[in-house]
């Protein structure tokens, strides 16, 4: 049996993103690399939690896995 911490499973989200971060993607549903990469950037960056650094990493991440992120509109 696995203790619940009440943290977030990051999935494949890079760890230097943060707790805030890390969070914010968790409750709108955003908990893997994926996922996070069928929404527009624009709404990644305006999530309360997710900072300048955490979207350059995520920007890092999304292209060390070789993922393109989604268009606007």
């Amino acid at each position: 049996m696995t203790e619940d911490t009440g943290a977030p499973d990051p999935g494949d989200l890079p760890a230097g993103i943060g707790r805030p971060a890390t969070r914010a993607l968790a409750d709108a549903g955003l908990t893997s690399l994926a996922l996070v990469v069928q929404r527009p950037r624009s709404e990644i960056a305006a999530l309360h939690g997710v900072g300048p650094k955490a979207v350059r990493l995520l920007e890092e991440a999304v292209a060390d896995h070789g993922l393109i992120w989604a268009e606007v509109g």
